[in-house]
């Protein structure tokens, strides 16, 4: 008897109309309250209700002491809005991570952070001055700035405690209500003496060097802080006049000769605006250059007849086609060799730039696009400014002024120093392009020194907050210096440690190691100060002027004084720095506040973050279940995680590293996993409101609930890009629905289960010793895609085992054992005993990715006293592992397949209406598969009222496989008797006479069944 295929018509209305008697009431059908219909938008708050009154995290910890640890250190969410569906796929997956080590045996901590500092809060509360007709306040106000910062404050508590809760939704557990926060006076302390380390061991200091600015936010920007999008940049093709050659380096021009006379170096560039800050010319050594001379032009064209132009060989076709220049010739014969010591002419000396313009020789120039000439402004590149600097000495040995010009202000509105263009905008306050370029490009024109200009559609970077251009500008900054050695590195370079440390870390993907390395190896100094008033302060003082043995300039490095900002902090914050009089009261009396300059500046908010983890793994007393940590790699048991987006190599992970490895020597991670971003059903686009392609997580907890998001997660391929929409929630929906069932069946057999009905392995029937086999190697394969934290590897293993080899195979074959054997059967209490191992299994190999089901289903089967998440996964006897069986068993599906495929033939044409109707004849010419079947009942296994067995060919028609030879299959009806109980057809049916509608089989189960009741 089987459900739908041994032709019931469901298990409760079985035998209506077969006679007065209903057998049904006989039966051992499955009985739960676990509800076919989840529900889990009701029940998963109740669960999380029981969890919380419970307090599972603490339960966790208590239940953990002594074990190894695994530690998910959080990368913080910004609070400063509702968590979208990026938020939902980065914590299910961490919860995944945490819950699946703690059942592997670690002590799987987690305590979730959130960063509360930084420029989208601040924003937010400026808006709100604004919506009051209020303006921003003086920030050179004591009192000012910090009701200013204490209202930032109280925007980022508010949306900490929204995001918590719709983070708990999900199903996460940890911490929460301890959990860290980027503004707490502790964490505000430590930040501050993490940036004190670095102005101790010289690596902090103040330079004027480019960076990325955002004229909308007024501030610098970091590289973690910009996106790259499409932009169109003004293009124009300019003219240098060669004016002579400094052959004796000492300063002294020497006139050309007749060869290079009346020649142009040809520069292109993509930002006319910062030719007033050009100071050089950079080429390559390795490219190949020629002197070409024009023959023949457009009348009016800019590039003229005469023009005699030098550019890289690779590229003469490209210029002649942008300058519209229709015939020219090489004049200087042999390719051009030896640009050391030429100087050219600035292009509007006539404005006052009327100074030599150097050629150097950069690795940085390539002859891919342009010219095979780099037009070198050092305010506004860091190539630029990189050869600058490492020609400064022998430049300045040669008489020319190395000053780097401060050309355009926080505005993006070029300086006095831009001589000409002074009060042009490069952007306008919204981050329109301004009219600099067009001012620049005139001025070329006007002076004969351009031949060409254009747009171009590239690749540009853009403030990742208001999604405008940025522009990089040379300002005074605060750096974090990359190439300098410092003692807590081995005197080694931060650079160095931090490429070594990569390579100590496992990243899961291995690309990831790739891709940190090359932004690693190729970083410039780390700008760290920003220009804003909610953050920790750059808590250091240089002195204003010689004094007492300091000279202008420097740092002021004092353990007292350091110690007392930090105690000051401890107790108020961060507001301590800008409070009236902070000055006189860290440095005074050891010191005269007199010859200090307080640093203004606070923070980059990748500080604060990066420093994290001196505040939550190094801090016992905030947090002492973490504190202590014995790393692998140093010897102990214990292992860090970081796991975020992809996008945090140049975030996250990024700002962690360095900062860890510039005040530790390490990283702070042992393992480092990414993640890819959502993307819509067609995996074209990115979710976003304006696209109109978002499914929050809210809504689909609301109508599917959040176990179905967190089955999607575990099911979805991470490493990479992730699609997200309604089709893909109905399929894990779909997915999930196959799933319960399996867990509701096997709660509604298991109803009949005690302790003492236990069957030992010895005495199991094959079927059952092969499903104890089957979950020794399904063990195996979730235990490994765990510990890999391939989730979507359980899923894989899980998924089939209990659809196919569970649903559809073994509780397929089992159902008449169970629901129609007598109680006293060895069969049935064996297949009970193995259903009670199989529930124990999958449950808890399920709990990681169905935390709230896996939940429900184990309070059914055990009551609510123990949490499923305090179990960890059962260890399977040695013993249980049977290859040889399993190779048998291998050979008996395979003819079972062909006798289900008969019969699905003989009931498409409707010549049978279920399986128990048929009697298969089995036709097995192969030897192997014969003997495998031998001795095992095929009509039970394939669910028929009978087979029969030959070793002869099979006929004519008979049903075959191609991927199983040697089988054929013709189906007969089965002769006899139809079983009223169990639908049977055999040859046995009333031989009992008290039960005359019964086999005897069935009837010895009723007998039995009534003496058990009237006992």
């Amino acid at each position: 008897m089987a459900k739908g295929d041994g032709g019931a018509k469901t298990d409760a209305d079985r035998n209506a109309g077969d006679g007065a008697r209903d057998w049904s009431q006989t039966l051992n059908l499955p009985q739960t309250e676990f509800p076919m219909r989840a529900g889990l938008p009701q029940k998963e708050p109740e669960i999380l209700k029981r969890w919380r009154t419970r307090d599972l995290y603490r339960e966790l910890r208590e239940a953990s002491k002594g074990r190894p640890k695994f530690v998910l250190h959080d990368g913080p969410p910004y609070a400063n809005g509702n968590i979208h569906i990026g938020h939902a796929l980065n914590k299910i997956l961490k919860d995944l991570v945490v819950k699946s080590q703690q059942m592997l045996g670690f002590d799987s901590n987690y305590v979730p952070g959130w960063d509360c500092h930084g420029l989208p809060i601040e924003w937010k509360i400026e808006e709100q001055y604004r919506a009051k007709g209020n303006e921003k306040p003086d920030f050179a106000d004591a009192s000012a700035i910090n009701a200013f910062r204490d209202e930032c404050r109280k925007f980022a508590d508010k949306w900490v405690d929204v995001q918590r809760e719709e983070f708990k939704r999900l199903g996460v557990i940890g911490d929460w209500d301890n959990p860290y926060l980027t503004m707490t006076y502790a964490a505000e302390a430590t930040i501050a003496r993490e940036l004190m380390k670095f102005a101790a061991n010289g690596l902090l200091y103040r330079g004027s060097k480019p960076v990325m600015w955002s004229v909308v936010e007024k501030t610098a920007l970091a590289e973690a802080e910009v996106e790259y999008q499409d932009y169109q940049s003004d293009a124009v093709w300019v003219k240098f006049p060669l004016i002579g050659r400094d052959t004796e380096r000492n300063g002294k021009i020497v006139p050309l000769g007749d060869r290079l006379k009346d020649t142009s170096i040809v520069i292109w560039t993509t930002t006319p605006w910062t030719l007033p800050g050009n100071r050089a010319i950079s080429f390559s050594s390795k490219i190949d250059y020629v002197q070409m001379e024009i023959t023949k032009a457009p009348e009016g064209n800019w590039a003229k007849v005469g023009d005699k132009l030098i550019v890289a060989a690779k590229l003469l076709e490209d210029v002649k086609k942008a300058a519209k220049i229709e015939e020219w010739e090489n004049v200087g014969g042999d390719l051009i060799v030896g640009f050391e010591g030429l100087v050219c002419a600035h292009p509007l000396t006539s404005l006052g730039y009327d100074f030599e313009v150097p050629l150097l020789d950069g690795d940085h120039v390539t002859d891919d696009t342009g010219t095979g000439f780099v037009h070198t402004a050092p305010g506004h590149g860091a190539d630029d400014y990189i050869i600058w600097i490492a020609n400064q000495k022998a430049l300045r040995d040669r008489g020319i002024d190395t000053t780097i010009p401060f050309t355009v202000d926080a505005d993006g509105v070029l300086t006095k120093e831009a001589p000409g263009f002074t009060g042009k905008r490069v952007l306008k306050e919204n981050g329109d392009k301004g009219d600099a370029n067009d001012a620049v490009i005139k001025a070329l024109s006007e002076a004969g020194n351009i031949i060409a200009r254009g747009r171009l559609k590239h690749s540009y970077p853009h403030s990742w907050r208001s999604k405008k251009p940025v522009i990089f500008r040379n300002t005074p900054q605060w750096f974090i210096a990359m190439d300098k050695g410092f003692e807590v590195g081995g005197n080694r370079t931060l650079r160095d440690v931090a490429l070594s440390e990569i390579k100590a870390t496992e990243w899961v993907p291995e690309t990831g190691e790739n891709r940190i390395n090359g932004m690693i190896a190729n970083r410039p100094d780390w700008v760290v100060s920003r220009q804003r008033a909610w953050g920790v302060p750059i808590t250091v003082f240089v002195a204003k002027r010689d004094h007492d043995g300091f000279s202008e300039g420097d740092i002021l490095r004092d353990e007292d004084v350091n110690a007392a900002i930090a105690d000051a902090f401890a107790k108020e914050g961060a507001d301590a720095w800008f409070a009236e009089g902070a000055a006189q009261r860290f440095l005074a009396p050891k010191y005269d506040p007199a010859n200090w300059e307080q640093v203004r500046d606070v923070l980059d908010v990748w500080f604060d973050s990066g420093s994290t983890h001196a505040f939550v793994l190094d801090d016992p007393e905030q947090f002492p279940g973490l504190a202590g940590i014995h790393r692998v790699r140093d010897g102990g048991t214990d292992r860090v995680m970081y796991l975020e987006g992809s996008d945090q190599h140049r975030g996250w992970f990024h700002s962690s590293l360095l900062e860890s490895c510039g005040t530790r020597g390490r990283a702070p991670y042992d393992v480092v996993l990414t993640h890819g971003f959502i993307l819509d059903e067609k995996g074209e686009d990115k979710m976003s409101k304006s696209k109109g392609n978002v499914l929050s997580p809210q809504d689909v907890m609301k109508t599917a609930g959040a176990d179905i998001l967190r089955l999607w997660v575990a099911s979805a391929d991470t490493t990479g890009d992730i699609r997200f929409g309604p089709a893909i929630v109905q399929s894990a929906s779909e997915a999930y629905r196959k799933l319960r069932n399996t867990l509701r069946w096997m709660l509604g057999a298991l109803h009949y289960f005690t302790p003492d009905l236990t069957v030992p392995r010895a005495e199991l029937p094959e079927l059952e010793r092969l499903m104890l086999h089957r979950l020794t190697e399904i063990d195996a394969e979730v235990r490994a895609a765990y510990a890999a934290y391939d989730f979507r590897g359980v899923v894989a293993a899980l998924a089939p085992f209990m659809n196919t080899d569970l649903s559809s195979f073994y509780f397929d074959i089992r159902k008449d054992t169970l629901y129609c054997e007598p109680h006293s059967s060895v069969k049935r209490r064996g297949a009970l005993t193995v259903i009670d191992q199989i529930f124990g299994c999958v449950t808890t190999w399920l709990a990681p990715i169905l935390s709230f089901t896996a939940e429900e289903a184990w309070s059914h089967r055990y009551g609510e006293t123990r949490s499923i998440h305090l179990e960890v996964f059962p260890e399977l006897p040695e013993a249980w592992r049977d290859d040889a069986l399993a190779e048998k068993w291998e050979r008996v599906r395979d003819v079972r397949r062909v006798v289900t495929g008969a019969l699905e033939i003989e009931r498409a044409a409707k010549r049978i209406g279920s399986s128990l109707e048929a009697a298969p004849e089995v036709f097995i010419t192969d030897a192997a598969l014969r003997d495998a079947v031998q001795d095992i009942d095929l009509a039970e296994i394939s669910i028929t009222s009978g087979v029969t067995l030959t070793a002869k060919e099979a006929p004519e028609g008979a049903f075959t496989l191609t991927d199983v030879p040697g089988v054929g299959v013709v189906v007969r009806r089965a002769e006899g008797r139809k079983c009223a109980r169990s639908w049977r057809i055999t040859n046995d049916v009333g031989s009992d006479p008290d039960y005359p509608d019964l086999s005897a089989r069935d009837a010895a189960a009723v007998r039995e069944l009534e003496a058990r009741r009237q006992a």
